[in-house]
């Protein structure tokens, strides 16, 4: 159901949850950096002691990695501190150990959060296609379509996002690039051979940035296996990168694909209703608020993402009454979400695959016959 049309943006009052806390920033950094590190000293100590312990010493650190990335998110959106200098260097440090160059990372997400609800400008995490385009799929297209947004693709998709696609990227734009280099070089083009554009990124700040966290994040790889051992350490680190990220890539699509959200065309689309109506209230247990800085409140952040994590619980509060139509998730809500990875373009909607089919091939019941 979607907030009433009366709800305009002027009715929020947001700037008095829009100052961000230096003091309160760096206590959420240091939740992070430090307990992070004592859990790597307790998983090498466990390994060689009593190896079963891995499993609950992984399970925290998935959580505090999906802390981590909660604060480098907010980093990317300039709202943890003060100054935006020092949101990039944090949201940089907290980036390697996410394994994710921050600054490209959130340029990207800038651009969701300007077109969210508009679904023919952005199609979420799942790059979801139309109805026409899927129906216009052979069978095998289909059936890889499905299968790729799939729950379980979450885990192998995760380590790719996190630890492979990260350093593919950089290889395939510095090899395009000596191309360039060497082509142009040989036909005189002295300016072009020296460029950095390339289809793999957007801007110059962005080629740097993926480099330098490549160089952190490969650095820190080679570091840590000389330290605790090339073989635990990537047997530790690899399902931990990789359940981390199936956590916020889940977390990411049920807040924008659910029964209900606002799926729009570029005609006729409203920011606010793609904030209030394309987003979620995701109700998480205090603990799991914690662990995700509060993300659940993703409606208000969507409202603006300038309001830092640790105002958006009491900004959500002051303004419940406005709230009152958005969509409240809870945990045991996320498999009704997943099935919804086709956007009805002529609806106006998200849909299913099996409500389309059931669409355009109804179940026709037979009417017994009265003999005589």
């Amino acid at each position: 159901m979607q907030p009433a049309r009366t709800v305009c943006r002027a009715d929020f009052d947001l700037k008095p949850f829009l100052m961000s806390d230096d003091r309160i920033a760096t206590g959420q950094v240091l939740s992070v950096l430090l307990p992070y590190a004592g859990l790597w000293y307790l998983a090498y100590v466990a390994h060689a002691e009593s190896p079963w312990w891995l499993v609950p010493i992984g399970a925290v650190m998935v959580l505090f990695l999906a802390r981590s990335f909660a604060l480098m998110h907010d980093c990317g959106h300039y709202a943890l501190f003060r100054k935006a200098r020092v949101n990039r260097a944090v949201g940089f440090l907290l980036s390697v150990i996410n394994g994710l160059p921050q600054y490209p990372w959130s340029r990207g997400h800038a651009y969701h959060h300007r077109h969210n609800g508009n679904w023919e400008r952005y199609r979420g995490p799942a790059a979801v296609c139309s109805v026409d385009r899927f129906l216009s799929m052979g069978p095998f297209r289909q059936w890889a379509y499905q299968t790729l947004r799939h729950p379980l693709m979450l885990l192998p998709g995760g380590l790719f996002y996190l630890v492979v696609k990260p350093r593919v990227q950089l290889l395939c734009g510095l090899v395009e690039m000596a191309f360039r280099v060497v082509g142009s070089l040989a036909r005189g083009r002295w300016r072009q051979a020296w460029s950095l554009e390339s289809r793999f990124w957007y801007t110059p700040g962005e080629f740097w940035d993926l480099l330098a966290n490549n160089i952190a994040v490969v650095g820190a790889w080679i570091l840590m296996g000389e330290a605790l051992g090339h073989g635990f350490f990537w047997a530790f680190y690899a399902p931990v990168m990789m359940v981390t990220a199936a956590i916020f890539i889940c977390v990411f699509y049920i807040q924008h694909n659910f029964p209900g959200s606002y799926a729009h065309r570029t005609e006729g689309w409203d920011y606010l209703q793609g904030a209030l109506a394309g987003t979620s209230h995701f109700k998480l247990p205090a603990i799991l608020n914690w662990f995700t800085a509060d993300i659940g409140y993703h409606n208000i952040h969507h409202l603006c993402e300038r309001i830092p994590n640790y105002r958006l619980a009491a900004c959500h509060r002051a303004h419940a009454a406005l709230l009152a139509e958005v969509k409240v998730l809870h945990l045991r809500d996320i498999p009704t979400c997943y099935g919804y990875i086709l956007w009805d373009a002529a609806g106006d909607r998200l849909t299913t695959v099996a409500e389309v089919r059931r669409r355009i091939h109804p179940v026709v019941v037979a009417t017994p016959q009265v003999i005589g």
